[in-house]
């Protein structure tokens, strides 16, 4: 599915140039909002984000449509990349299923991955501290027995992420967590 999404800060500002490129794209599902870009507290953004599905496409006018920062533009491509969700950006040009596009993508991935590894080594460093006065205990691995009917539902588009973890009794950084396990699993099945 061609998903697009439009914003603008403000009720005075027009939306009429990004709508041109919804059009020659042939978005079949369009999100709007007039709202700020300050972060990625957008009603409209998160409905997209936990719309689309692997396999979908996303069409913006330009990426500061979706992002004022380049750290929320790298969060919002990683979640599209970690759905197999390919991004479209009229203006700067990039399809991230071309190869120009990919290779734009793959670099705005390969500074994400820096940012993240910086923070998971500070995590590190910070837990190795917690366990030696005793303070750190660790996590419980959450299995859930029939996740195949839930993540089949979720594809169907019959629940969102929102609704499956609810459903679960599980957090949604969990919920990403176990289906990004269950693709591999899946995938190495095959």
């Amino acid at each position: 599915m061609i998903v697009g999404y439009v914003r603008v800060s403000s009720i005075e500002q027009n939306e009429a140039r990004q709508l041109v490129t919804m059009e020659k794209y042939n978005v079949e599902k369009l999100f709007k909002e007039k709202i700020s870009a300050k972060d990625v507290n957008r009603p409209a953004l998160k409905n997209l984000l936990e719309y689309v599905r692997e396999g979908d496409v996303v069409v913006v006018h330009d990426f500061s449509r979706l992002a004022r920062s380049t750290k929320d533009l790298l969060n919002i491509v990683e979640q599209l990349q970690d759905k197999d969700v390919n991004l479209i950006s009229s203006k700067e040009n990039i399809d991230s299923s071309k190869p120009v596009g990919k290779l734009m993508m793959t670099m705005i991935g390969a500074i994400n991955e820096f940012e993240r590894t910086n923070l998971l080594e500070r995590q590190m460093e910070g837990i190795i501290i917690a366990k030696q006065k005793g303070k750190y205990k660790g996590s419980k691995k959450i299995v859930i027995e029939n996740f195949e009917e839930y993540y089949n539902k979720y594809m169907r588009r019959e629940l969102n992420k929102g609704q499956m973890a609810e459903e679960l009794n599980i957090s949604r950084p969990t919920l990403n967590r176990i289906i990004k396990e269950y693709k591999v699993g899946a995938k190495a099945e095959l």
